[in-house]
């Protein structure tokens, strides 16, 4: 399947990025680079990436949304992951993302507290 992400606005300030299909290395990772990169060109700093839809996520996607989150902070932005297939889930806690990037069960969860600075997180154990 052919990577999509759609965008939409959940509240004001908080971008959703719902992202559908595979991410591998190469344009797919890319693509969810350029994404954010223009999120933060619009001073939208605060995102969720959706990922119920995604069925694989490889090395080099896991390093993509690393570096989205890096981007993000240094605008004082912050990224959050909501809604992981187990199989991806498995991946970002063995290369230990989850101890870096806040991850929730649902968008919604993700979503509390994101509209207020430095609200504290309530990640998926």
């Amino acid at each position: 399947m052919i990577l999509q992400i759609i965008r939409r606005t959940i509240q004001p300030g908080t971008i959703v990025l719902e992202i559908k299909g595979s991410i591998h290395s190469g344009p797919e990772c890319a693509k969810l680079g350029q994404e954010v990169d223009k999120l933060i060109a619009e001073r939208q700093t605060r995102v969720i990436f959706d990922m119920a839809g995604v069925t694989h996520a490889d090395s080099a996607a896991i390093g993509a949304i690393v570096k989205c989150f890096s981007k993000l902070k240094g605008v004082n932005g912050a990224l959050r992951i909501a809604s992981v297939q187990p199989m991806v889930d498995y991946s970002l806690k063995l290369t230990k993302v989850d101890r870096v990037i806040d991850i929730f069960p649902s968008v919604e969860q993700a979503a509390k507290g994101f509209s207020v600075p430095d609200a504290s997180p309530h990640p998926q154990a």
